[in-house]
Order: structure tokens, then C-alpha cells, then sequence
């Protein structure tokens, strides 16, 4: 029988999903980027290079920083205001880069990589109120609603602006398409639902009482510091289900983060899509996305999350298959559709996964390791995506790579036991009660 627990937090804490998703949604997946590249910079091969460059300094600093912080929170119980502060510098540099104009290069790159880093640290802290608000057997829905109303919300935004400002050829209010004044107002419009939306979370969500006293403030960054070494060594040695499952992570994401990053290149240049018709593949993936993470997290709680996560890693195994071998627009679009499915439930379930392993005493430098296993050879799959694409002149090729990612990390969370992953969890937190 599930334990009592408080719906309105839980509702709090998932609706932060709906309002953060448009930063990644718009800002770094399908609008914001291309306007970069094709505005800001003039220059589609240098602005690519500029772009995902720029992601690449994003992952390094949040695989670096990342555990220290979640240390911090933890032994400094300052979990919530370095939430509070990461949410409200991603919203204000977000909403700055309306004042980057063309030519304004390094103006925009900054501030997108910085905006870009808050937005990651939020997800550290916002991932590490999950285990306590979402008892065993129903964490796997509640982190499934989570992801289901982040791709909702940046479905949503992503449909009004793209339908009011992106496609009309003479953009409405008055705005001057000459200073790309029509797009730039869209990195406002994003900041200002980040900051609408996540009013909920802050005053629903309150903070767990500590499980032991906080060491005073002069204290908490070197035991921080000494908390990373030491959890990174116990992880190895004492939570060995959580340190194969953030191995296996690393893999299965990698391939996760290859279909972002590189899926609308990939249409555009083995079936001749144009913009608009990449974007309505996007959507529709996102759609797919939401339905398959709100729906899969039933299963979750009723299969466990290992099962899960394999079922969604063998549907993204055929997806990829299916991509690269077929001919038809048609199939590639319901291929498409296909993977969406499997990408919400994936995630969904992973963050959820980790939830049932981790102790009370370190949920957010747990979640931590989780940003570093999501971020730590991210940069794999596209770099081998675009060589072997180079190398071979064939586009199918470089997107295969994909299904090794999947295979390999499938593989090793076979290794996973949940099981016992639970018991270590459990175990630990009676004896921080007694």
C-alpha cells in the first residue's frame, strides 16, 4: 500500500518541469540555435561550430561542477536557494539575449552558455526533490508526470511562437524582421514562462527537516569538497547498482543526446526537408515524447525501473534501426513518432530509478553524478555522427553509431539490481533515523 503524500507538491514540482522545458526546447534544440546560426552569425558553417562548441563548454563545466554542488546543497541545506538562484540567472540572461543583434557573436554565445549552465545546475536540485516526495511505488508516474508536462509546455510555447512570429512572413506588432526583432522576442517569452511556471514549485514544495545537524557555513565547502572524493569512492565500493547505473547511462543518453542533437540534420540531409517541414518532424517527436513519458510511468512503478528502462532502450534500438534503413518520408516520419515514445519514458524512468536507490542524507549530490553521467561523453555521439558522415559522404552511416550507444548501455544495466540497489537504500536511511 502507497504511503500518504502531498499531491499539491507533487503537482508543484512537476509543473517546474512545464516551465523549464521551453528553455531547451527553444533555446537549444529548434529555434533559438538555427537564429544564431543563420542571423547572428550569417554563416551556416561557422555558426555551427560556434553552437555546438558552445555546447560542449556547457556539458564540460556541469560534468566538473555538478557533484561539488549537489555536496554543497547537502551538507550546507542550501539546497533550495542555489535552486532559487540558478532558476532566476537562467531567466535573466535567457531574457537578455533579446539585446544580441547580428554580428553580436560573442554577445549571444556567452550568454547562451551561461544561461545554458544555470538551466543544467537546475536540474540537480529540482531532480533531487524526487525521492521525497514521491513514495516507492508510485515515484515511477510521479517522475512521469514530470517529463510529460515538460514536453507539453515546450510543445505548447513552441507552437504559439513558431505559428505568430516564426512563420508569418510579415511578423505581427510591428516588429522589424530586419533586426530579427520578431525572433529575439521569443528569448523573453521563454523567460518569462520559465519564471510564471516555476512560482509553484517554490511555494508548494517545501524543504525536507534534515536528517542531521549542518555544519556551520565556514565548514561546508571544504566538507563538500571532501563529500565529492569520498561519495565518488562509496559509489564504486558501497552503492554498486547506482555506479552501474550511471555507467550505463552514460551510453544509453549519449545515444539519446545524438538524436537531438543531430536528428534534424540528419532529415534535412538524407530526405531534403526543408526548415518548417524539420520543425513539424520536431513537434510531432516532442508530442510523442510527452504521451509515451506520462503513459510508461504506470509501467514504471509496475515492472520496476531496470525493466523499464530496457523496455524504452530496445524501442530506441529498433527506432534507430528503422531511421537509417528505410526510404520512404512517410516511414522516417513514423520512426520518428516511434522513438518519441521511448525518449520520455527513458529519461523519465532513469531519473526515477536512481530516486528508489539513493539515501535521504545525499539526494542532491546523488543527482549530481546523475548530471555527470548525462553530460560526461555527450560529446560522443555527434563528434562520431559528423566524422563518419565526412568520412563516408553517407548521412545513414553517421546516425547508425547510435544503436552501438544503445546496444552497449542496454547491456550494461542488465548488470543493474534493483533489488538490491533498494535494500542499500533503505538500509542506510534506517540507521540515519536511529
Amino acid at each position: 500500500m502507497s504511503r500518504s503524500y502531498d499531491r499539491r507538491a507533487v503537482w508543484g514540482w512537476a509543473l517546474y518541469d512545464w516551465a523549464n522545458s521551453v528553455y531547451t526546447t527553444i533555446i537549444v534544440t529548434f529555434i533559438y540555435g538555427i537564429f544564431f546560426k543563420d542571423f547572428i552569425v550569417g554563416d551556416d558553417i561557422i555558426g555551427q561550430s560556434l553552437w555546438t562548441r558552445g555546447v560542449t563548454v556547457t556539458g564540460l563545466v556541469v560534468a566538473v561542477t555538478s557533484p561539488f554542488l549537489g555536496a554543497l546543497a547537502d551538507r550546507g541545506g542550501i539546497r533550495r536557494p542555489l535552486l532559487m538562484t540558478s532558476t532566476a540567472m537562467c531567466i535573466i540572461l535567457t531574457g537578455l539575449l533579446y539585446f544580441a543583434g547580428a554580428g553580436e557573436v560573442m554577445l549571444a554565445l556567452t550568454l547562451f552558455v551561461v544561461s545554458n549552465i544555470f538551466y543544467e545546475w537546475c536540474g540537480v536540485f529540482y531532480n533531487s526533490y524526487l525521492p521525497s516526495l514521491a513514495p516507492p511505488d508510485r515515484i515511477g508516474r510521479i517522475s512521469g508526470y514530470g517529463w510529460a508536462l515538460g514536453y507539453a509546455g515546450g510543445l505548447l510555447l513552441t507552437g504559439i511562437v513558431f505559428v505568430v512570429l516564426v512563420i508569418p512572413e510579415t511578423p505581427p506588432f510591428g516588429l522589424d524582421p530586419d533586426t530579427g526583432q520578431h525572433i529575439r522576442l521569443i528569448t523573453l517569452l521563454v523567460a518569462a514562462w520559465f519564471a510564471v511556471f516555476s512560482i509553484p514549485m517554490f511555494r508548494w514544495v517545501k524543504e525536507p527537516a534534515a536528517v542531521e545537524p549542518r555544519p556551520a557555513v565556514k565548514e561546508v565547502v571544504s566538507e563538500a569538497r571532501e563529500q565529492v572524493v569520498s561519495t565518488f569512492h562509496r559509489i564504486r565500493a558501497g552503492y554498486v547498482d547506482i555506479f552501474r547505473l550511471l555507467i550505463a547511462r552514460m551510453f544509453y543518453n549519449d545515444g539519446l543526446v545524438t538524436v537531438f542533437a543531430v536528428g534534424p540534420l540528419f532529415m534535412s540531409d538524407v530526405f531534403d526537408l526543408e526548415l518548417e517541414q524539420v520543425l513539424y518532424w520536431g513537434l510531432g517527436v516532442q508530442v510523442a515524447a510527452g504521451f509515451g513519458a506520462f503513459l510508461m510511468g504506470f509501467l514504471d512503478d509496475r515492472l520496476g525501473g531496470k525493466r523499464t528502462v530496457l523496455v524504452t532502450v530496445l524501442g530506441l534500438m529498433v527506432g534507430g534501426i528503422w531511421a537509417v534503413t528505410t526510404t520512404s518520408l512517410t516511414s522516417v516520419y513514423v520512426a520518428g513518432f516511434w522513438v518519441g515514445i521511448f525518449v520520455g519514458p527513458n529519461q523519465a524512468a532513469s531519473r526515477s530509478l536512481l530516486g528508489r536507490f539513493v539515501p535521504r542524507a545525499k539526494e542532491t549530490e546523488f543527482y549530481g553524478f546523475f548530471a555527470v553521467s548525462g553530460k560526461a561523453i555527450a560529446f560522443a555521439g555527434p563528434f562520431l555522427y559528423g566524422e563518419i558522415t565526412r568520412l563516408t559522404g553517407n548521412a545513414r552511416y553517421g546516425m547508425a553509431t547510435i544503436i552501438v550507444f544503445f546496444v552497449i548501455g542496454g547491456l550494461l544495466l542488465l548488470t543493474v539490481d534493483e533489488s538490491r540497489g533498494i535494500a542499500v537504500r533503505e538500509a542506510e536511511d534506517a540507521a540515519l533515523t536511529h
